[in-house]
């Protein structure tokens, strides 16, 4: 059977080059081993002889840019793929996606350029003294380059994590210029959506809801947000994976209980979510969504005493990690990061879903 223009294009954007200097593209041996993977996943390795040997794992110690299968025809065999698993290109989009996520954060690991004096040294005043100013100079450097590094693991969560739960379910994100949601307090404008789907429902995706407020204005529209969608005569869905409850939380439920919608906290949601997603890419979320976060919050510490120590070390070409009992060697481009800007732009939302 051959490819749709639609399946044509997931891979079109799959080897594509990222937005930002920082952007990545996926070789046709980086989506050989995608395609294996999704094979094993899928119990599908009996349908492809040409892969000899069992994929390494996707989440593991070897390097992603390092996960490679050279010497197949991915084309021919992608196409085979689709024609024997419903959804199969659907799961190739998110595991692309995810694994174009990572390649761009090892790349941002890197080049994070190591901050200057004149970034942080003001800050010292704040412990000036204290210790050594050798000292204090250098843990202000590590610092700052921790929080560079984390702050870009958030961002490009943000970028990644809501369009691949959407194309998952069998929706797509919207910009708020393309949204059918409209505004009732600002007449003509619409807002953004995490995800739309073709049966009305509207979908508002959030790993958490704190206590604090990102700001009152800001809280405001997420509130109006439920009955903006009943307003566009559309079904709004709440969908909240971390269960901790709090006032703010029980305050947004509500608003969308009371605009005729729904709320899926916790494991509920991830329920919700897996009989949206049909059985394969039920199978992907749970795969590389829902037990990789679960793993991590059943190895969070109940003391912060428990807090394993932990050792830092750079110099011209690695980084290295001592944490426990475990350590981690990140290679360093000390010429890249020089080069490198802070590649603040997400890419476009609505380019990185499937479609023709």
């Amino acid at each position: 059977m051959a490819l749709t223009l639609s399946q044509k294009a997931i891979v079109a954007r799959a080897q594509a080059v990222g937005a930002g200097r920082q952007g990545v593209a996926l070789s046709q041996d980086a989506c050989n081993y995608l395609l294996a993977v999704i094979a094993d996943d899928l119990g599908l390795r009996d349908r492809f002889p040409e892969i000899a040997v069992a994929p390494p794992p996707f989440f593991g110690a070897e390097p992603p840019k390092g996960l490679a299968l050279p010497g197949l025809d991915f084309m021919g065999l992608f196409e085979r793929l689709v024609g024997l698993g419903p959804d199969a290109d659907t799961y190739f989009h998110c595991l692309a996606t995810l694994h174009k996520a990572r390649l761009k954060y090892e790349r941002i690991l890197e080049t994070q350029p190591i901050p200057t004096i004149d970034q942080v040294g003001p800050r010292g005043l704040l412990q000036y003294g204290a210790i050594g100013s050798k000292a204090l100079t250098a843990f202000l450097l590590w610092r700052k380059w921790i929080f560079d590094v984390d702050n870009r693991a958030a961002q490009e969560t943000g970028y990644m994590f809501e369009p691949i739960i959407a194309s998952a379910i069998g929706g797509v994100p919207v910009s708020a210029a393309r949204s059918p949601v409209r505004r009732t307090s600002d007449v003509g404008k619409g807002r953004q959506v995490d995800c739309v789907r073709p049966d009305g429902k509207v979908y508002e995706i959030k790993l958490r809801v704190t206590i604090a407020a990102s700001g009152q204005g800001r809280w405001k529209e997420e509130l109006e947000f439920p009955s903006d969608c009943k307003a566009s005569n559309l079904h709004p869905v709440l969908i909240v994976l971390d269960p901790t409850p709090n006032p703010k939380l029980e305050e947004l439920r509500e608003r969308f209980l009371a605009a005729g919608g729904d709320a899926h906290v916790g494991e509920d949601a991830w329920r919700h979510l897996a009989a949206q997603a049909g059985p394969t890419m039920s199978r992907f979320l749970d795969l590389y969504v829902h037990k990789p976060i679960a793993d991590l919050l059943a190895h969070m510490p109940e003391n912060p005493d428990d807090l394993p120590s932990m050792t830092l070390g750079m110099n011209a070409g690695a980084m290295n990690v001592a944490i426990g009992g475990d350590s981690l060697v990140i290679r360093r481009d000390p010429l890249a990061s020089e080069r490198s800007d802070d590649d603040p732009s997400p890419d476009d939302v609505d380019e990185s879903l499937p479609g023709p």
